[in-house]
């Protein structure tokens, strides 16, 4: 990592931090363009053509947005109160920053020319400010509830007939969006045990992927793997997708409960349905890994990194025994 690399990761934090942990909207705005002024040098670090049709795409929608979030504080500011129509704007803008639907047409185009850390980033660390900042300003009305059934459902659909890998996990994230709000709508702790769950099982998947350089669907097939590497991408996916007994199913399960418990019942049969879909795009991608003993790379040298390979196995088959735990408790 060169100094720059350095300088424009520092300044991503911070902006971040500065985002989450002011009181005034004024200041989370400047947070937020710190932040959008270090991710776009960054995607653009190696000036490929796509990284620079991707850094363009994002810098205009996260600008639209930032500009809609200041019109929105600003009209607040002056009128020393926050209407239904400024909400609906603040609350819009942070969902397009963050990539929901109906906001999120440019979330997979962006994903598709960037490398997988920044894949990484902008799936996770990226959510982070907007996020915190809607939890202050959501309330359950139906406006919310229309974001979090179109977001599950664009990223059931919309990933079904993706040969991208970067894609498909674009809409598995706008899909994993509704169900992050939902959690937020519930209690932060449910929002950030989600969050902290899908950062985890992300990276697991991602650091195979980057490794091995695979971007299509036809890669996973042909690529030369070991059986510990093809499992642990497989419980990983498997996991991402919420399959129960794995450790994914654990904040999904906690939040239909909830959901049942408050009496949304149509809301959450939407959800658990889309879900399957979401399972089905994720079992098609792994469909080389049920079949372990395919092309066993004999050639590849794998021991440096089975360790850090047990250790995302074990994080995903961790599940296994907290939902057991759970149900005996």
């Amino acid at each position: 990592m060169n100094l720059s690399s350095l300088l424009f990761y520092t300044t991503l934090i911070a902006g971040t931090l500065i985002s989450i942990s002011s009181s005034s909207w004024l200041i989370m705005w400047i947070g937020l363009e710190m932040n959008l002024m270090s991710f776009v040098p960054i995607i653009n670090k190696d000036k490929t053509p796509y990284e620079s049709e991707a850094s363009m795409k994002y810098f205009l929608i996260q600008a639209m947005a930032s500009m809609m979030l200041l019109a929105a504080v600003l009209s607040a500011e002056m009128m020393n109160d926050i209407n239904n129509w400024q909400n609906l704007i603040l609350i819009s803008a942070l969902l397009m920053k963050m990539g929901a639907a109906p906001f999120h047409l440019w979330f997979p185009n962006v994903m598709q020319g960037l490398s997988w850390i920044n894949c990484f980033t902008l799936m996770t660390w990226q959510k982070i400010a907007p996020m915190v900042m809607t939890s202050y300003q959501l309330f359950n009305n139906k406006f919310i509830n229309m974001i979090i059934i179109l977001s599950v459902i664009v990223g059931a659909v919309g990933g079904m007939n993706q040969t991208s890998i970067r894609k498909m996990m674009a809409y598995s994230s706008i899909s994993h969006i509704g169900w992050m709000l939902t959690a937020m709508l519930m209690s932060s702790s449910y929002w950030m045990l989600y969050f902290i769950m899908y950062i985890i099982l992300n990276m697991a998947v991602i650091m195979i992927m980057n490794k091995y350089a695979m971007f299509q669907l036809q890669q996973i097939f042909n690529t030369k793997m070991e059986t510990t590497t093809k499992f642990t991408m497989f419980t990983g996916m498997l996991s991402l997708a919420g399959l129960p007994p794995f450790l994914g199913f654990l904040p999904k399960w906690m939040i239909i409960q909830n959901m049942i418990m408050f009496q949304e019942y149509l809301v959450i049969m939407i959800m658990v349905m889309t879900t399957l879909i979401t399972l089905y795009f994720y079992l098609r991608m792994m469909y080389s890994a049920f079949t372990l003993s395919n092309q066993s790379g004999t050639m590849l040298n794998e021991n440096k990194n089975k360790t850090v390979l047990m250790i995302s196995i074990s994080i995903s088959l961790l599940g296994i025994p907290l939902i057991s735990m759970i149900n005996l408790y």
